[in-house]
This record gives structure tokens, C-alpha cells and sequence, in this order.
């Protein structure tokens, strides 16, 4: 056999490539995609091992700062063990050495034994210790881009887990929502149509906007907030800034699209002369069709008075879901004031009395008490120093509890439970 050892040639692009494939239709899943390892051919350092005029194996490296990293490394399978792969090892290193490395790195499948073999035969040493992981960049350069003009952004993936208590309501979301969008093979599998646009219905400060959020933080898509009152200062008028930002809403592959107090833009039509508003709910009406058109995409919507909306606007084939999301019960209401009672202070509060006295609080009522709690034990604490409290006490809770005002009326609570019979579509 007539081994040679030699740089990589841009007329080498096919070999590489017949080397990937067969690799990989041996079971050998390389770490770095092709584009990559192309890329690092012809730019960074590549060596090839030809026999007979023919290349039978290939190993591409790329430095970061003190460190290499073997991007791609393969023979045919046919000369395996006959000492090439040790030869394509040797050469590369030597051919990145003068990088002043200190270190030279490979990622290997577990499976891959014979790799493993090679490299420990050529004196790399297995990490057992040391796990791969790896994240995908959700959005592109343009997109990101495109997300700045738009006002929107990539939110924290933690949202939401921290979305304390309301589990009916997120495993409504996870289900419906969550589950189809993010594995739409397997939704398709089983026939099901992901979801394009819902609406998301309840009592003022219930939480909607925070579940828009949390939606687009699970999915690890951007969201971007389209604001009625800012379109309106376009030169052109509310309905063309509307047309104008969902156009370029179309530019992105991935998406979640949140109107809060939809009823504003798409309230009921009707009168004579028609209203300017009307052009704009008519506008809206076209919109979430052509919206729907592209996978990869999520509008909600949100309102405190679902009555108000047209009736053409909920009508079957614009939203898939209409949602309501009422006020916390018990469990709710108990995590969302742990969550803003210090956790020093804690052990001394009487949590489950502050649950019971906070029945018919909206979530942004409790944060509003507690908030005012902590203030008056802050100011107790400076202005009264002959005992400072450790921390807001059960008392500044309840005084707080006492002062704070009610979003939701019970009217406006039998006003909900009304809607959910007669509007939900869940």
C-alpha cells in the first residue's frame, strides 16, 4: 500500500463529502454538521490520506485561541486499521503545532469504539468525566435584526417554571399549545394541526400577559408585542403600521405575536358613517388568515372583555383556542406569595392565613399587598428602631391585605364564569 499524507485541495470538496456519507450510513452521527467542516477545509486546516490516487480518509481541525479542535475525522472502512487514521492524527497536529496550541480536542459518540482506539493508539486520553452539550442559536443575524425594529426579543427560558401555581391553566397551555408546536412531527403523526392564533380571556391582571411570555420562553422562540397605541402615531394610519409590522413579522422563521387588549383594535363593528376604527378591525380580520398561512408562527391575543370583540373575529378558522385564565386559586395564590415574602421572613408569616384572606386577588392585587407589606416593615424597622421586626410580619400582611383595592368585582367574576360557558374553546 502506497500511503500519502497531504493538504487538502479544493478539488478534494467531493472525497470529504463521500467520506461523510458513508460515515454517517455507518451509524457514525459526526458532531459538527457538514457545512461546518467544509468550511473549516477550506479556511482553517485540512489533511487528506491518498492511496493509489485515491483518498481514503480525511481529518479537519480549526484552532481556538490555546486549543484545536478535530472537527472531522474519518477513513473508509475498507483501510481501517492499517494505521491511517494514527498517520491523518499525526500529520494535522502538525500542521496546527506552530498555532502554539497547548492542546488538542475531539468529540466521539459513545458507540464509537474503533475511534476511540485510534485516538488512544495516537495518545489522546478519554475524559470520561466531561459530558457534551450543546444549544442551538434560535435566531439568525437578519433576525435579530429584524426583532430589533420590531421591539421584540429572545425572553429568559425560564419563565415558564417560574409562573407560580395556575397548573390548570399551564397544562391547558402545554398541551394545546406547547406539545404540537415544538415536536411537529410528532403531531403530525397523530393528525394534529399545530396551533396558529388563540385568544386569551379572563379578568384584569390575571396573568395573560405573563402566560404570552412564558409560551414564547418554553418554545425558545422570539416574542414580539405588537402595541396598538404606537402604531397609531404612523404617518400612514394604525391599519397600514398594522399590515406594515406583521410584513415584516414574516421575514422571521419562528415567532410569538402578542396583542393585549385586542377589543381595541378589533371591537364590534356597526353605526353609520363607519368609524375609523373599523378599518382597522377590518384590516386585523385579513391579517390572522394570512398569518395563519406559514408554520412556525403564534398569535395571542388577549382581553378583559371578551364580550366587546366583533363576532366575525372569534368565528372558527381565525383562532384555534379560545382560553380563559381566571383568577388563582388556592394552591396559586399560596405559591405567589411565597414567592414575595423574603425567605427569612417566611417561617414567622401565617402563609395560609394570607391565602384564605386573599380569595378573589388577582395575582397583581397579592404582589401589590405584599410589595405595600414590605414597605411598611421597612419603614416600621427605621423610624421605630426599639425592636425592628427580622422581616415583614402575618400583621403587615393583613393591614396591607385590608388596604389594597380588588381588581375583579364579583360581578365581573360572574361575568367570566358567563363568558367561559358560552365563548371558550378549549
Amino acid at each position: 500500500m502506497s500511503l500519502r499524507i497531504r493538504e487538502y485541495h479544493p478539488g478534494d470538496t467531493d472525497a470529504v463529502l463521500d467520506l461523510w456519507n458513508r460515515a454517517k450510513a455507518s451509524g457514525y452521527e459526526p458532531v459538527y454538521g457538514l457545512a461546518e467542516i467544509l468550511a473549516s477545509c477550506e479556511k482553517d486546516h485540512a489533511v487528506v490520506a491518498v492511496v493509489d490516487n485515491k483518498i481514503v480518509g480525511a481529518a479537519v481541525g480549526r484552532a481556538a485561541h490555546e486549543q484545536g479542535w478535530i472537527v472531522f475525522f474519518s477513513t473508509l472502512e475498507e483501510y481501517r486499521r492499517q494505521g491511517i487514521g494514527s498517520s491523518l492524527l499525526s500529520a494535522l497536529e502538525a500542521r496546527m503545532a506552530p498555532l502554539g496550541l497547548t492542546k488538542l480536542s475531539i468529540l466521539v459518540p459513545d458507540s464509537q469504539e474503533e475511534r476511540k482506539t485510534v485516538l488512544g493508539r495516537a495518545g489522546f486520553v478519554d475524559r470520561n468525566h466531561l459530558s457534551y452539550f450543546e444549544r442551538e442559536i434560535p435566531v439568525s443575524e437578519k433576525e435579530r435584526s429584524i426583532l430589533q425594529e420590531l421591539g421584540g426579543r429572545l425572553l429568559p427560558t425560564d419563565l415558564w417554571p417560574a409562573i407560580a401555581g395556575m397548573q390548570g391553566e399551564k397544562e391547558m397551555l402545554e398541551r394545546r399549545l406547547v406539545l404540537p408546536l415544538s415536536d411537529g412531527a410528532l403531531a403530525e403523526k397523530y393528525g394534529v394541526e399545530p396551533p396558529r392564533s388563540i385568544v386569551l380571556f379572563g379578568p384584569p391582571g390575571t396573568g395573560k400577559t405573563t402566560f404570552a411570555k412564558a409560551v414564547a420562553s418554553r418554545l425558545h422562540w422570539p416574542f414580539v408585542e405588537v402595541f396598538p397605541a404606537r402604531l397609531a402615531g404612523d404617518a400612514k394610519g394604525l391599519a397600514a403600521g398594522l399590515r406594515d409590522t406583521f410584513t415584516r413579522i414574516e421575514d422571521l422563521d419562528n415567532v410569538v405575536v402578542f396583542i393585549d387588549e385586542v377589543e381595541e383594535i378589533a371591537a364590534q363593528r356597526g353605526g353609520e358613517p363607519p368609524t375609523a376604527l373599523q378599518g382597522v378591525t377590518n384590516e386585523l380580520l385579513k391579517l390572522i388568515p394570512m398569518f395563519r398561512e406559514r408554520p412556525g408562527r403564534l398569535l395571542i391575543v388577549a382581553t378583559n372583555f371578551i364580550r366587546a370583540l366583533d363576532d366575525a373575529f372569534l368565528r372558527h378558522g381565525r383562532f384555534d383556542y379560545v382560553i380563559p385564565i381566571g383568577l388563582p386559586d388556592t394552591g396559586a395564590r399560596e405559591s405567589i406569595w411565597t414567592r414575595y415574602i423574603p425567605s427569612h421572613a417566611l417561617k414567622n408569616v401565617d402563609l395560609k392565613e394570607l391565602v384564605k384572606r386573599t380569595e378573589g386577588f388577582s395575582p397583581a392585587d397579592i404582589e401589590f399587598a405584599a410589595r405595600k407589606a414590605s414597605q411598611r416593615a421597612l419603614e416600621a424597622a427605621v423610624y421605630s428602631p426599639e425592636s425592628p421586626p427580622d422581616g415583614p410580619s402575618t400583621e403587615d400582611y393583613l393591614v396591607a391585605i385590608g388596604e389594597t383595592r380588588m381588581t375583579v368585582s364579583p360581578e365581573m367574576v360572574g361575568q367570566f364564569l358567563e363568558d367561559i360557558e358560552a365563548l371558550a374553546r378549549l
